[in-house]
C-alpha cells in the first residue's frame, strides 16, 4: 500500500543491516543528500544482523522514535513494511521487478556503493523519485552530518539509562582511557586485514598504546576500558593489565565469527550501543584499527585519540585538536 502523499514526494532510503558503525555512518550521508534534495530520510534497517527478525526495523528497537533530523522529515518505524516508494528507482538496479532485487551479488553492492558516492560528489539532485542507499557509504560525507546524526539519534531510554549507570558506577572521578580493539574472531574482515597480518604484533601495539595513554599527564586517576570482539584478545589484555574494566557480555566461540549476529538476540545489539556511547564519553580512546566504524563515534567527540598508522607499524599518532606523533621505544 502507499501512505498518503507519497506519490508527490521524493525519499532516500537508508537500508543497512550491518554493525552500528557501519549502520549510522552510512545513514548520515543518507540523510545530507536528502537534505541537500529536499528529500524524505527513510531509515530501513530491516534484516538486522542483531535481530532474527527479518522483517522488524532494527531502528526502533534500538533507538527513540524521530520523525525529523535537522529540517529533514524522517520515516524509521515498522510501518515501513506497508510502504511502497515511488519510481523511477537510482540506482538502476531498483527498478527490476521485486522479486527479482531479493538477491543482489556483492559486485552490484559495491557497483551502487560507487555509483551512490558519484551521485554524493557531485552535488546535484538526481531524477529518481526515490534513492535507494544499500550499500556502505562511510567517507561518503562530511563531519558535520555525521556529527548531526550521532546528536540526533538518542539510544532508546532503556539502554541509555543502561550507560548512565554504568558511567556512574566506573568513569565517574576517573580519567577514562577507552580501548577498542577490532580482531574479527573468524570472519572476513576486509579492510582491516593488513591490522592483523602479525597477530602477536598487533596486541603488542594495543599495550604500547595503552601504556603510552597511561603515561599522559590525567587530572584524575587513569581506568582502562576495553571493547572487543574476541574473548582471546580480552585474556591477553587482562594479562598485562589486570584492573583493566570491561562490561561483561556474550562472546561467540573462538572464531566463529562476528558480535552482531542475530543468534545473539537483541542483547547483542544492546551491548554494542552501550559499549559505543561509552566509548565517547572517555577521556582518551585506542582504536585498533582505525579503519573500523564502530569507533566513528568517539573518535569525533572524544579529546584524545591514538591511532596506528598502517605504513609504519611503530608509529602512534595522537589525535589531539592537531595531529601529533607518540614515539614507540
Amino acid at each position: 500500500m502507499l501512505v498518503e502523499g507519497s506519490m508527490n514526494d521524493r525519499f532516500v532510503v537508508s537500508r543497512r543491516r550491518t554493525g552500528f558503525g557501519d549502520c549510522l555512518w552510512s545513514l548520515a550521508a543518507a540523510w545530507r543528500y536528502a537534505q541537500r534534495t529536499g528529500r524524505t530520510l527513510a531509515i530501513d534497517w530491516r534484516g538486522s544482523c542483531y535481530l532474527d527478525e527479518p522483517f522488524t526495523n532494527a531502528f526502533p528497537v534500538f533507538f527513540e522514535p524521530i520523525q525529523d533530523i535537522a529540517g529533514v522529515r524522517v520515516i524509521c518505524d515498522d510501518k515501513i513494511n506497508q510502504f511502497s516508494f515511488p519510481g523511477p528507482f537510482f540506482p538502476g538496479w531498483w527498478n527490476r521487478a521485486a522479486i527479482d532485487c531479493v538477491y543482489r551479488p556483492d559486485e552490484q553492492i559495491f557497483r551502487e556503493r560507487d555509483e551512490l558516492s558519484q551521485l554524493f560528489e557531485t552535488q546535484q539532485d538526481n531524477e529518481a523519485n526515490t534513492v535507494v542507499c544499500d550499500a556502505c557509504l562511510m567517507w561518503r560525507c562530511d563531519e558535520g552530518a555525521e556529527r548531526q546524526i550521532f546528536k540526533s539519534i538518542k539510544p532508546r531510554s532503556e539502554i541509555q539509562a543502561r550507560i548512565d549507570a554504568i558511567y556512574e558506577e566506573h568513569f565517574k572521578g576517573h580519567t577514562i582511557i577507552g580501548v577498542h580493539v577490532r580482531h574479527g574472531n573468524g570472519e572476513d574482515i576486509m579492510g582491516h586485514t593488513p591490522y592483523w597480518a602479525d597477530p602477536d604484533l598487533a596486541l603488542r601495539q594495543v599495550c604500547t598504546a595503552i601504556h603510552k595513554a597511561k603515561a599522559l599527564l590525567h587530572p584524575r586517576p587513569a581506568r582502562v576500558f576495553v571493547c572487543t570482539d574476541s574473548a582471546q584478545v580480552l585474556d591477553k589484555l587482562s594479562g598485562v593489565f589486570p584492573d583493566l574494566f570491561t562490561i561483561q557480555k556474550r562472546f561467540q566461540a573462538h572464531q566463529a565469527g562476528p558480535l552482531h549476529s542475530g543468534a545473539l538476540g537483541v542483547d547483542g545489539g544492546f551491548s554494542a550501543l552501550i559499549e559505543m556511547y561509552l566509548l565517547g564519553q572517555s577521556d582518551t580512546v585506542i582504536r585498533f584499527p582505525p579503519t573500523s566504524a564502530f569507533t566513528r563515534y568517539a573518535s569525533l567527540f572524544v579529546p584524545q585519540v591514538i591511532e596506528f598508522d598502517l605504513n609504519d607499524p611503530g608509529r602512534l599518532i595522537l589525535i589531539e585538536g592537531s595531529s601529533a606523533n607518540l614515539p614507540v621505544v
